[in-house]
Protein backbone atom coordinates (compact mmCIF):
# COMPACT_ATOMS: atom_id res chain seq x y z
CA UNK A 1 0.00 0.00 0.00
CA UNK A 2 1.02 3.61 -0.64
CA UNK A 3 2.96 5.39 2.29
CA UNK A 4 1.01 8.08 1.88
CA UNK A 5 -1.85 6.20 3.15
CA UNK A 6 0.22 4.66 5.96
CA UNK A 7 1.29 8.38 7.21
CA UNK A 8 -1.82 9.95 6.76
CA UNK A 9 -3.47 7.19 9.14
CA UNK A 10 -0.57 7.81 11.52
CA UNK A 11 -1.35 11.32 11.81
CA UNK A 12 -4.98 10.29 12.27
CA UNK A 13 -4.32 8.17 14.75
CA UNK A 14 -1.91 9.67 16.85
CA UNK A 15 -4.34 13.11 16.62
CA UNK A 16 -6.62 10.28 18.49
CA UNK A 17 -4.55 8.92 21.18
CA UNK A 18 -3.14 11.64 22.70
CA UNK A 19 -6.81 13.12 23.32
CA UNK A 20 -7.28 12.36 26.69
CA UNK A 21 -9.92 9.96 27.45
CA UNK A 22 -10.76 6.80 28.68
CA UNK A 23 -7.66 5.10 27.86
CA UNK A 24 -5.69 7.91 29.33
CA UNK A 25 -7.85 7.58 32.44
CA UNK A 26 -7.01 4.39 32.96
CA UNK A 27 -3.33 4.49 31.95
CA UNK A 28 -2.93 7.08 34.71
CA UNK A 29 -4.83 5.05 37.32
CA UNK A 30 -2.09 2.43 36.19
CA UNK A 31 0.75 4.50 36.59
CA UNK A 32 -0.23 4.78 40.29
CA UNK A 33 -0.11 1.93 41.19
CA UNK A 34 2.25 -0.27 42.96
CA UNK A 35 2.88 -2.42 40.34
CA UNK A 36 3.87 -2.06 37.22
CA UNK A 37 1.52 -0.68 34.52
CA UNK A 38 2.60 -2.75 31.56
CA UNK A 39 0.02 -5.13 31.86
CA UNK A 40 -2.80 -2.66 31.57
CA UNK A 41 -0.99 -0.84 29.08
CA UNK A 42 -0.92 -4.01 27.49
CA UNK A 43 -4.73 -4.74 27.82
CA UNK A 44 -4.95 -1.53 26.15
CA UNK A 45 -3.35 -2.35 23.05
CA UNK A 46 -4.96 -6.12 22.75
CA UNK A 47 -7.99 -4.70 23.05
CA UNK A 48 -7.01 -2.99 19.55
CA UNK A 49 -5.66 -5.66 18.33
CA UNK A 50 -8.78 -7.28 18.54
CA UNK A 51 -10.18 -4.12 16.86
CA UNK A 52 -7.55 -4.90 14.08
CA UNK A 53 -8.47 -8.95 13.58
CA UNK A 54 -12.30 -8.16 13.52
CA UNK A 55 -11.54 -4.88 10.69
CA UNK A 56 -9.21 -7.54 8.81
CA UNK A 57 -12.13 -10.41 9.15
CA UNK A 58 -14.87 -7.96 7.33
CA UNK A 59 -16.53 -7.44 10.61
CA UNK A 60 -16.29 -3.92 10.69
CA UNK A 61 -18.20 -4.06 7.25
CA UNK A 62 -20.86 -5.59 9.09
CA UNK A 63 -21.16 -3.68 12.20
CA UNK A 64 -21.26 -0.30 9.83
CA UNK A 65 -24.01 -2.13 7.76
CA UNK A 66 -26.32 -2.71 11.12
CA UNK A 67 -26.18 0.65 12.99
CA UNK A 68 -28.03 -1.04 16.22
CA UNK A 69 -24.77 -3.46 16.59
CA UNK A 70 -22.58 -0.55 17.02
CA UNK A 71 -25.37 1.22 19.32
CA UNK A 72 -25.64 -1.64 21.98
CA UNK A 73 -21.87 -1.81 21.86
CA UNK A 74 -21.56 1.79 22.76
CA UNK A 75 -24.09 1.44 25.85
CA UNK A 76 -22.41 -1.31 27.20
CA UNK A 77 -18.85 0.48 26.31
CA UNK A 78 -20.09 3.59 28.15
CA UNK A 79 -21.88 1.00 31.22
CA UNK A 80 -18.36 -0.27 31.55
CA UNK A 81 -16.97 3.12 31.78
CA UNK A 82 -18.79 3.82 34.47
CA UNK A 83 -18.46 1.10 36.72
CA UNK A 84 -14.52 1.35 36.43
CA UNK A 85 -14.90 5.25 36.94
CA UNK A 86 -16.29 4.21 39.97
CA UNK A 87 -14.16 1.50 41.44
CA UNK A 88 -11.57 4.10 40.69
CA UNK A 89 -13.51 7.16 42.56
CA UNK A 90 -13.36 4.49 45.71
CA UNK A 91 -10.15 4.23 45.63
CA UNK A 92 -9.06 7.83 45.69
CA UNK A 93 -8.88 8.26 49.61
CA UNK A 94 -6.14 5.51 49.80
CA UNK A 95 -3.98 6.72 46.75
CA UNK A 96 -0.73 7.77 47.88
CA UNK A 97 3.08 6.94 47.71
CA UNK A 98 4.86 4.01 49.72
CA UNK A 99 8.30 4.05 49.36
CA UNK A 100 8.94 6.98 47.35
CA UNK A 101 6.56 5.23 44.44
CA UNK A 102 3.14 5.93 44.06
CA UNK A 103 0.69 3.66 45.18
CA UNK A 104 -3.02 2.93 44.09
CA UNK A 105 -5.44 0.97 46.19
CA UNK A 106 -4.99 -2.29 44.52
CA UNK A 107 -9.05 -3.00 44.62
CA UNK A 108 -9.42 -1.36 41.11
CA UNK A 109 -6.73 -3.48 39.76
CA UNK A 110 -9.04 -6.94 40.61
CA UNK A 111 -6.99 -7.43 44.37
CA UNK A 112 -3.71 -6.04 42.38
CA UNK A 113 -3.44 -8.81 40.23
CA UNK A 114 -1.26 -8.24 36.46
CA UNK A 115 -4.39 -9.90 34.81
CA UNK A 116 -7.02 -8.16 36.98
CA UNK A 117 -5.13 -5.19 35.04
CA UNK A 118 -5.01 -6.45 31.95
CA UNK A 119 -8.28 -7.57 31.36
CA UNK A 120 -9.32 -4.07 32.50
CA UNK A 121 -7.40 -2.27 29.79
CA UNK A 122 -8.32 -4.92 27.62
CA UNK A 123 -12.00 -3.98 28.06
CA UNK A 124 -11.17 -0.50 28.04
CA UNK A 125 -10.13 -0.25 24.52
CA UNK A 126 -12.20 -3.18 23.40
CA UNK A 127 -15.58 -0.96 23.78
CA UNK A 128 -13.69 2.28 23.63
CA UNK A 129 -16.23 4.56 21.46
CA UNK A 130 -13.31 5.97 20.13
CA UNK A 131 -11.24 2.82 18.67
CA UNK A 132 -14.65 2.12 17.14
CA UNK A 133 -14.94 5.40 15.53
CA UNK A 134 -11.23 4.96 14.29
CA UNK A 135 -11.52 1.17 13.25
CA UNK A 136 -15.50 1.56 11.84
CA UNK A 137 -15.19 4.96 10.05
CA UNK A 138 -12.02 6.39 9.45
CA UNK A 139 -9.36 3.47 8.83
CA UNK A 140 -11.70 2.23 5.57
CA UNK A 141 -10.95 5.65 4.15
CA UNK A 142 -7.34 4.45 3.99
CA UNK A 143 -7.59 1.27 2.77
CA UNK A 144 -7.57 0.96 -1.53
CA UNK A 145 -8.94 -1.88 -4.01
CA UNK A 146 -6.47 -1.08 -6.07
CA UNK A 147 -3.29 -1.54 -4.07
CA UNK A 148 -0.63 -3.92 -4.06
CA UNK A 149 -1.95 -5.99 -0.94
CA UNK A 150 -5.33 -7.72 -0.35
CA UNK A 151 -7.84 -5.39 1.80
CA UNK A 152 -7.54 -7.82 5.09
CA UNK A 153 -3.24 -7.29 4.54
CA UNK A 154 -3.76 -3.63 4.41
CA UNK A 155 -6.47 -3.81 7.44
CA UNK A 156 -4.03 -5.68 9.70
CA UNK A 157 -1.00 -3.26 8.39
CA UNK A 158 -2.98 0.24 9.58
CA UNK A 159 -4.36 -1.52 12.78
CA UNK A 160 -1.25 -2.73 13.69
CA UNK A 161 0.57 1.10 13.00
CA UNK A 162 -2.13 2.24 15.37
CA UNK A 163 -1.38 -0.35 18.21
CA UNK A 164 2.25 0.47 18.27
CA UNK A 165 1.74 4.20 18.39
CA UNK A 166 -0.79 3.85 21.11
CA UNK A 167 1.17 1.47 23.33
CA UNK A 168 4.19 4.64 23.00
CA UNK A 169 1.66 6.98 23.99
CA UNK A 170 0.02 5.38 26.74
CA UNK A 171 3.46 4.11 28.39
CA UNK A 172 4.90 8.07 28.31
CA UNK A 173 1.25 8.77 29.90
CA UNK A 174 1.12 5.68 32.63
CA UNK A 175 5.32 6.65 32.86
CA UNK A 176 4.74 10.50 33.55
CA UNK A 177 2.36 10.00 35.90
CA UNK A 178 4.01 8.08 38.12
CA UNK A 179 7.43 10.63 37.96
CA UNK A 180 5.65 13.48 37.82
CA UNK A 181 3.87 12.85 41.24
CA UNK A 182 6.47 11.02 43.29
CA UNK A 183 7.44 14.12 44.85
CA UNK A 184 3.84 15.25 45.20
CA UNK A 185 2.64 12.75 48.39
CA UNK A 186 -1.22 14.69 47.65
CA UNK A 187 -1.09 14.48 44.03
CA UNK A 188 -1.95 10.87 43.56
CA UNK A 189 -5.08 11.31 45.58
CA UNK A 190 -6.12 14.40 43.26
CA UNK A 191 -5.18 12.34 40.08
CA UNK A 192 -6.96 9.25 40.95
CA UNK A 193 -10.31 11.52 41.61
CA UNK A 194 -9.43 13.15 38.78
CA UNK A 195 -9.46 9.69 36.56
CA UNK A 196 -12.50 8.04 38.40
CA UNK A 197 -14.51 11.56 37.56
CA UNK A 198 -13.45 11.43 34.03
CA UNK A 199 -14.30 8.19 33.10
CA UNK A 200 -17.71 8.48 35.09
CA UNK A 201 -18.26 11.76 33.16
CA UNK A 202 -17.56 10.54 29.74
CA UNK A 203 -19.52 7.39 30.69
CA UNK A 204 -22.41 9.52 31.54
CA UNK A 205 -22.17 11.73 28.12
CA UNK A 206 -21.91 8.44 26.42
CA UNK A 207 -25.30 7.02 27.54
CA UNK A 208 -26.71 10.34 27.05
CA UNK A 209 -26.00 10.72 23.82
CA UNK A 210 -27.45 7.05 23.04
CA UNK A 211 -31.12 7.90 24.65
CA UNK A 212 -32.40 9.35 21.82
CA UNK A 213 -30.95 6.56 19.02
CA UNK A 214 -31.92 3.65 21.82
CA UNK A 215 -35.60 4.98 22.26
CA UNK A 216 -35.96 5.08 18.62
CA UNK A 217 -34.80 1.51 17.95
CA UNK A 218 -37.21 0.37 20.33
CA UNK A 219 -39.93 2.23 18.94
Amino acid sequence: MESQAIIGFLIVAVTLTVTPGPDWAYSIAAGLGRRSYAPAIAGLCSGYILHTILLAAGIAALMAAVPALLLWLTVTGAAYLLWLGWCTLRSWRAAGFANGVTAAVEETDDGGTRLGAYARGFGVSAINPKGMLLFLALTPQFISTRAVFPVPVQSAILGLSFVASAAIIYTIVAAGSRRLLRSRPGGARVVTLASGIIMCVLGVALLAEQVRPVLAFLG
